[in-house]
């Protein structure tokens, strides 16, 4: 089977869905088709010429960045100078691009849980409620026959996951009635009879996301013409998603040794430490690339030291003054080791659906010289 661009976007999107990424934001298939075959991608931090040049000489059929080429709409494309010449080259050589920005760095295998377990935080989980995934219960009203039919295709489809959970659903017995009026064609019944059938109801849980897959796979598997079910928005939610990440550390730490830490285990060369190298901390936050913005709510936390980059020169008085101690270990230092993940994370599923793909990754740093 030839895989398709449209595929290993299947793959992006189920793994860090697009609602999670922000109204400012662009993610998602930047250039290019979702119909057109791949056999070859390659990921990157940023799309840079070096990249495109790669991918031309590699033959790669689609690029995954996590930082998108386009934030803004273009008002127009010059050949001659960036990022029109990038495009220009894209298209000539058939590459398709793709990026997976702030929904990558939110979901719950994204940036920031991996970085939080890569250095070694225990009870992590999100520093804000900045998004919530809404959860449905479903309730449908099955003939006897065809009760597994249907459980089956509904969990197939994504529904009854409850944390660690999965394919959870309830049962009762019960009497369904209905009278099929002119024009129908009942699966149970005549035209104009009150009909009596035993009947299950079939109820389960269902995320947003999967919302519309499972009444598609409901209303498939199920025998009837009009398919009688209730679907009730839950006020106890699904998901909890959050740019940062908190945890703890057992044992505790002075900044100095966390920072050290965070260096060997990242492989960064140098990093900044703002505040007092020798406190003592045991709630830590993360926040990947540049994570700045966040010291009110980490502080609001009690947290005591928070691990970003980017960080600019009030922001550290800021900290200072409010008291939360900052490792600034760097935007791309804090980011660059999600793409050896995705690359990973790409062969295992095409691995897992028998598809040949080649994906490989490329780091570009920069060029900075500190004189």
């Amino acid at each position: 089977m030839k895989v398709k661009v449209g595929d290993i976007i299947a793959i992006m999107e189920r793994n860090f869905p697009l609602f999670l990424a922000q109204e400012w934001d662009n993610v998602g298939l930047q250039l290019g088709s979702a119909q057109q075959p791949v056999n070859k991608i390659l990921v990157a931090l940023d799309l840079t010429s070096e990249v495109v040049q790669a991918a031309i000489a590699g033959k790669y059929n689609l690029i995954i960045t996590h930082h998108p080429l386009f934030f803004k709409a273009l008002k127009n494309i010059n050949i001659d100078r960036f990022p029109g010449n990038l495009i220009a080259k894209l298209i000539k050589n058939d590459i398709s691009l793709y990026a997976a920005h702030t929904n990558l760095d939110m979901a719950e295998r994204g940036i920031n849980q991996l970085l939080a377990e890569k250095i070694g935080l225990q009870e992590i989980m999100p520093l804000n409620n900045d998004e919530v995934e809404s959860l449905y219960k479903l309730a449908v009203f099955v003939p006897l026959t065809h009760v597994e039919q249907v459980r089956q295709a509904i969990h197939t489809a994504g529904a009854g996951q409850t944390g660690d959970y999965s394919e959870c659903s309830f049962q009762s017995p019960g009497t369904g009635s209905f009278k099929p009026g002119a024009g129908t064609n009942p699966f149970l019944g005549k035209v104009g009879q009150l009909e009596q059938v035993e009947e299950i109801r079939l109820e389960t849980v269902c995320l947003e996301r999967d919302l519309n897959k499972v009444l598609e796979a409901m209303h498939a598997s199920h025998p009837y013409e009009e398919v009688a079910y209730d679907l009730l928005q839950l006020k106890n939610g699904g998901k909890i998603y959050s740019f940062g990440r908190k945890g703890v550390l057992n044992p505790e730490l002075t900044i100095q040794a966390l920072a050290e830490q965070v260096k060997n285990r990242m492989d960064i060369s140098s990093i900044r430490i703002i505040g007092n190298p020798e406190k003592k901390i045991k709630n830590v936050a993360v926040v990947s690339g540049s994570g700045a913005s966040m010291i009110p709510a980490a502080a609001r936390q009690k947290i005591d030291c928070l691990i970003t980059g980017d960080v600019k020169y009030h922001e550290a008085r800021d900290a200072e003054e409010i008291g939360i101690g900052i490792i600034d270990a760097g935007h791309q230092e804090t980011e660059e080791f999600i793409i050896t993940h995705l690359t990973e994370l790409l062969r295992q599923e095409c691995k897992r659906q028998g598809n040949e793909i080649m994906v490989d990754s490329l780091f570009i740093s920069p060029t900075i010289k500190t004189i």
